[in-house]
C-alpha cells in the first residue's frame, strides 16, 4: 500500500505539477497529446457504444450520469493500467513485447469487424451500469493501454491530459466519431499507419535492442546508409549517434503494418464474402 500513500503524498503531487508545467512549455508535449487522442479515437469505438449500450435501459435522468460515471471510472483505472504498463517499458525486452503487440494492434484496427450489439447487457439500474461500463472498459481497453503507453513513453502528465481529454471526447460523439470513420476511412489507415510507428519507435529504444542498433549504426552498415543519404543530399543520420536507426525501425513499422493489415483485411473480406455466399445458398435452397 506504500505505493498508495506516495501517489496522495503531497510532495509527489507538487513534483507531478511542476513536471506538467514545464513539460506543456515543449511543442513536442502537444504533438504527444494529439497522438493520444487520435489513438484513443480510433481504438475506442467500441468501448463508447459499450457505455451507450449498457445505459439504454436506464430512465433518462439517470442515463447522462450512468455515462459520466461509467466514463470517469474508466478514465482512472484507464491511467492506473497505462500507468504501470508505461513503467514496466523501463524493463530489457518489454518495450519489443510491448512494440510486437502494437503492431498486432494496428493491423487488426484495419479489419472490418461485425460487431453484435446483443452481447452487450442493458442495465436497469444506475451502479449495475456504471460497473457493466467499467468492466467492459478493462477487458476491451488492454490495445489502448499499450498504445497511449508507448506514445506517452513514460510521461505521466502526458498520460493523465491526453486520457481525460481523449474518453469524454469519444463518449460524447461516439455517433459522430465512427461515422467519420466510416466516411473518411483514409483516417484508419493514416492511425494504423501511426500506430506502426509509434511501435517501430518503441522496438528501437527497447534496452535491449538499443545498444545493438547502436552498434549497427557506428558500423560498416550505418557508413553505407549514411554515404546513400548524401548521395541524396540529405545529412548524415546514422554515425556519431544519430536517430537513423530509431527512424528506420519507425519507417520498417509503418510498412510492416500496412502490409500485414492489407493481406489480413483483403482475407477477411474474402471470408465474409464466401460466409454470405453461403448463407445465400443455403436460403434459395431451403426456399
Amino acid at each position: 500500500m506504500n505505493w498508495l500513500w506516495q501517489a496522495f503524498d503531497p510532495a509527489t503531487i507538487g513534483a507531478f505539477f511542476t513536471q506538467f508545467r514545464n513539460e506543456m512549455a515543449e511543442p513536442t508535449f502537444w504533438i504527444a497529446v494529439g497522438k493520444i487522442i487520435w489513438i484513443n479515437v480510433l481504438l475506442s469505438g467500441d468501448n463508447a457504444l459499450v457505455i451507450a449500450l449498457a445505459c439504454r435501459g436506464l430512465k433518462p435522468r439517470h442515463r447522462l450520469w450512468g455515462m459520466v460515471l461509467g466514463a470517469g471510472a474508466a478514465v482512472l483505472l484507464r491511467i492506473i493500467f497505462t500507468g504501470i504498463v508505461a513503467s514496466l517499458m523501463g524493463l530489457p525486452y518489454l518495450k519489443l513485447i510491448g512494440g510486437l503487440a502494437l503492431i498486432v494492434i494496428a493491423a487488426k484496427l484495419l479489419v472490418p469487424e461485425n460487431e453484435d450489439e446483443d452481447d452487450v447487457e442493458s442495465a436497469s439500474h444506475l451502479w449495475q451500469a456504471v460497473q457493466i461500463v467499467v468492466v467492459a472498459d478493462i477487458i476491451m481497453s488492454l490495445d489502448n493501454v499499450i498504445a497511449v503507453a508507448a506514445a506517452a513513453n513514460g510521461s505521466v502528465p502526458l498520460l493523465v491530459l491526453g486520457l481525460a481529454i481523449s474518453v469524454p471526447l469519444i463518449v460524447a460523439g461516439a455517433a459522430l466519431i465512427m461515422a467519420l470513420l466510416s466516411k473518411l476511412p483514409i483516417l484508419v489507415w493514416a492511425g494504423a499507419a501511426l500506430l506502426g510507428w509509434i511501435a517501430g519507435e518503441v522496438i528501437a529504444t527497447d534496452p535491449g535492442i538499443a545498444p545493438r542498433l547502436h552498434f549497427l549504426s557506428e558500423g560498416s552498415f550505418g557508413a553505407s546508409l549514411d554515404k546513400m543519404l548524401g548521395s541524396l543530399h540529405i545529412p548524415a543520420q546514422f554515425a556519431h549517434g544519430g536517430g537513423g536507426a530509431e527512424y528506420l525501425c519507425a519507417t520498417l513499422g509503418v510498412i510492416v503494418v500496412l502490409f500485414v493489415g492489407s493481406v489480413w483485411r483483403r482475407r477477411s473480406l474474402s471470408a465474409a464474402a464466401l460466409e454470405a455466399s453461403e448463407r445465400h445458398a443455403k436460403a434459395s435452397a431451403e426456399g
